[in-house]
């Protein structure tokens, strides 16, 4: 389930990819945005199948232990701890999980060592050795663990990063995104449930959605009214010496600030100088928010900013 941080990075990249591509059908951004947030679906599930598969390796290492010429007392009486892991258990059994990556062909099979290396990597870890010597048991610890794999060492499993990459361009930056949205998915698994329940895309009421879309739209659609208030914003500039991203940013929080009138202008303002220390160059977060706190007081003042929600009225 995306959340408005999400759908804001998303519709970034969908416009920058946009208007370095020089296009000018708006169809096609409506397409490729709708086009990369269902990507996004399937990374989530991808990941959520690269987690179930992690029981066969360790299954391989407890056999391949037991059948050596001369094992040890450990290889013989092994530690079972995570192959019975509760939570992981679930994910391997869950009818729910295998019925969406079928629908969606989702298969690690073109590369089928990519787990075995992963796991190969996550035994040497203190973090692993820690959970399958405590004494602790139970389904709240053998959860915990799960969340803190998938934290602390998945998302930073380069192998895994170099796969998504070449799988789809639209998932380079979106690995912290799905892993939230896992993290959420695994909380939301009770001891006593018997299956995982999937989260959607968007969130049921459409709220989400109706924000996403029209923030596109009204972006796309103010984009020249709203780059005369930049480029008069920023006098000292010229249009062509700002980076393409810094402009986009400032299109996007122009046309939220103004369509948006129950989303206060500070929440506003904040989003997108957080993105720019992100996705743009080290002086872009400062530039934008001297611009933009600017253009923001202007045009409350003379009426093309007004904000009607409770509180948000001066």
């Amino acid at each position: 389930m995306l959340n408005r941080r999400h759908i804001r990075i998303k519709i970034l990249q969908t416009l920058y990819a946009f208007y370095q591509s020089k296009g000018d059908n708006l169809n096609d951004v409506d397409k490729q945005f709708t086009f990369g947030i269902e990507k996004t679906y399937e990374m989530y599930i991808y990941l959520l199948v690269f987690l179930s598969e992690l029981q066969l390796p360790a299954i391989e290492r407890i056999e391949a232990g037991k059948n050596k010429r001369l094992p040890s007392k450990e290889e013989l009486h092994p530690n079972t701890r995570f192959v019975t892991n509760e939570l992981l258990r679930k994910l391997v059994n869950s009818k729910v999980l295998k019925k969406e990556a079928s629908r969606l062909s989702i298969t690690l099979d073109d590369n089928p060592e990519l787990v075995r290396k992963f796991f190969k990597s996550l035994v040497e870890e203190e973090d692993y050795k820690e959970y399958m010597n405590s004494p602790e048991r139970g389904y709240e610890r053998d959860a915990e663990f799960m969340f803190k794999l998938l934290r602390r060492h998945l998302v930073n499993f380069e192998l895994l990063q170099d796969y998504f990459e070449e799988k789809s361009i639209f998932w380079n930056d979106d690995l912290d995104m799905v892993a939230a949205m896992v993290l959420k998915t695994l909380k939301s698994v009770g001891e006593d449930d018997t299956d995982i329940q999937l989260l959607g895309i968007w969130r049921e009421d459409g709220d989400e959605k109706d924000f996403a879309y029209k923030l596109l739209h009204h972006t796309l659609l103010q984009a020249t009214e709203n780059e005369a208030f930049i480029k008069e914003g920023a006098q000292n500039w010229e249009l062509d010496r700002i980076a393409v991203m810094d402009i986009i940013l400032m299109k996007m929080a122009l046309a939220e600030a103004r369509y948006f009138d129950q989303i206060p202008l500070k929440v506003t303002l904040n989003e997108y100088i957080e993105l720019a220390k992100y996705y743009s160059t080290d002086k872009s977060s400062g530039f934008i928010n001297g611009i933009l706190d600017q253009l923001f007081g202007k045009m409350k003042k003379d009426g093309r900013i007004v904000k009607t929600g409770r509180g948000l009225i001066e």
